[in-house]
């Protein structure tokens, strides 16, 4: 199989076996593809991969380390990582030495299931292979047990009722990862609170040197920064502050407001273009929303302060 420029697509599962070296899947539209049977050349997706599936790896054994946040950690006693359809993946992470299997499916597996829309709220389909969830060795028996009720259902003859199971598998499977990244986010509380002060140094740098050359800072641009994804970043930071992460950038977006209003040669309009804003009005909307005052009114305040303190 030649490389092209573009990241290989996956667009049906019998692609995907055939791209593997191993036979046609028992089901159109989902299957386990256990890591020990493949056969296949990396230098083939060297630009990336996607496909139409979701897909959950189960890792039961990584040699080697991934980046999590600003640093490496050892993965040597697996875990799951989640991908939604039409991501692209590279194989230095997704596909890197390792033991284990991985669930495919395509959506139309539970398009007439709750379980549709969902899926959809799972923000961990979101996250990157560096934010995969670590398992403990309870938690591994766990996840093997789903995947190998999934597989014996689908070596089974297919019925009126295989559906059903391998979605309500599927179900648990995926609550009890919605389960351990919540005491994950509990155990690498002293790596997420790290996260959090180099947020807050970041935003900090952001509006003290930028001076709103770059504009409004994103949820993309501090994530980025932070080699998190953003859906991963502002997880972490509910969980551990209540706020997501535009609800930070927020937070400290009033901070500097305050700041530069409390200056009495500065004008609101000079503080909405220093903080960013490209009009007064939206920097004024968003301030009377987070403080219950306008601009003007917060600046009349300080005033009236100082004349009775005088």
């Amino acid at each position: 199989m030649k490389s092209t420029k573009l990241p290989f697509h996956f667009r049906s599962l019998s692609v995907l076996h055939e791209a593997m070296g191993i036979p046609e899947p028992l089901h159109p539209l989902i299957s386990i593809v256990d890591y020990d049977d493949t056969r296949f050349d990396p230098e083939a997706f060297r630009n990336g991969t996607k496909s139409d599936f979701y897909k959950i790896s189960f890792k039961t054994k990584f040699n080697g380390k991934v980046r999590y946040g600003q640093g490496y950690y050892d993965f040597e006693n697996g875990g799951l990582s989640f991908v939604s359809p039409g991501q692209v993946l590279r194989m230095d992470y997704e596909e890197a030495d390792y033991n284990g299997m991985s669930l495919h499916m395509h959506p139309d597996f539970v398009r007439s299931y709750p379980l549709a829309q969902k899926m959809k709220k799972y923000g961990f389909f979101s996250y990157s292979a560096a934010e995969a969830l670590y398992l403990s060795e309870k938690e591994k028996k766990m996840i093997a047990d789903i995947f190998k009720n999934i597989q014996n259902e689908l070596n089974e003859r297919i019925d009126q009722f295989s559906q059903d199971v391998i979605i309500s598998q599927i179900e648990l499977l995926l609550t009890y990862s919605n389960r351990f990244y919540n005491r994950q986010f509990i155990t690498r509380k002293s790596v997420n609170i790290d996260v959090l002060t180099k947020m807050e140094n970041l935003l900090d740098d952001f509006f003290d040197q930028e001076k709103g050359i770059k504009g409004l800072p994103t949820v993309e641009y501090v994530a980025s920064q932070l080699n998190l994804t953003p859906r991963y970043l502002s997880d972490m930071l509910r969980h551990h502050t209540g706020q997501n992460a535009q609800q930070h950038i927020h937070e400290k977006l009033i901070e500097k407001a305050k700041e530069y209003l409390s200056e009495p040669n500065i004008s609101v309009s000079e503080t909405a273009y220093q903080l960013g804003f490209e009009h007064p009005q939206s920097f004024s909307k968003l301030f009377k929303k987070k403080t219950a005052k306008t601009p003007n009114e917060f600046k009349q305040s300080l005033n009236l302060s100082n004349n009775e303190s005088e």
